[in-house]
């Protein structure tokens, strides 16, 4: 049976993700950004429970809803280690561990380089992933804690997985990402590929999700040679200004 998935925005840029396990009904969804968002998304949608939240990582704008949505749910929260530093965590979960929802099996995986633990959720069986901020459209997260080489090691284990991978990315930062991308990449599908991005955002419509596929075609950080060169691009996406 697959999964459901339903994306909302919510802050200034963020999006915050519903799933369902459609065998049994079991629902959870991936951070927190906004409590009272996810609550009213939960609502609207009819679901009528919400059993898991899974946490990619520490940062507010991913965790600070973990109480309000526990305490108005009874939810079990999972996540790594880091998430200590800001939310509730209920169960601590590293690379190479797995959490059920219903029948759907997510795979954890370490990706390092946003922050020191920050992790990834798959589900193999539905070729879908949740990134959080390690990879966006046409985009990797900034180095906050981690190095480049962590970086560079997180985004080649992505890169091994199927290709038909769905990855759900945490912020639509997709025009910027675009923009940079244009600057070193002068091909015409690069900028067919950019024109249709800026085309969705007009009319607001989200760009999230992508897939491996697409990525490895286009994200410029996927495209770069090795490490020593993902360090080069990266420290010149920090500093654009186009």
């Amino acid at each position: 049976m697959p999964l459901d998935v339903h994306l909302f925005p919510c802050l200034s840029d963020n999006y915050g993700f519903l799933v369902r396990d459609a065998a049994t009904g079991t629902v959870g969804c991936v951070d927190t950004p906004d409590g009272a968002r996810v609550l009213e998304e939960l609502e609207r949608l009819g679901w009528g429970r919400l059993d898991l939240i899974l946490n990619t990582h520490w940062h507010p704008d991913h965790t600070q809803g973990n109480a309000a949505v526990k305490a108005a749910t009874g939810a079990e929260i999972v996540g790594p280690e880091e998430v200590r530093r800001a939310a509730p965590l209920d169960r601590v979960i590293d690379g190479g561990d797995r959490v059920t929802l219903g029948e759907t099996v997510f795979e954890v995986t370490a990706t390092p380089g946003h922050t020191l633990g920050h992790v990834v959720f798959r589900s193999a069986a539905d070729a879908i992933a949740f990134v959080g901020d390690t990879l966006f459209p046409l985009g990797c997260g900034r180095l906050f804690e981690g190095t480049p080489d962590q970086m560079w090691d997180s985004l080649k284990t992505l890169s091994a997985w199927p290709d038909a991978t769905v990855l759900y990315g945490a912020h639509e930062y997709t025009a910027a990402n675009a923009r940079f991308a244009l600057s070193l990449d002068a091909r015409p599908e690069m900028a067919a590929h950019a024109e249709a991005i800026f085309l969705a955002r007009s009319h607001g419509e989200p760009t999230i999700p992508t897939t491996l596929a697409v990525e490895k075609a286009f994200n410029p950080f996927l495209r770069s040679g090795d490490a020593e060169d993902f360090a080069r691009r990266r420290a010149a996406k920090d500093s654009f200004s186009g």
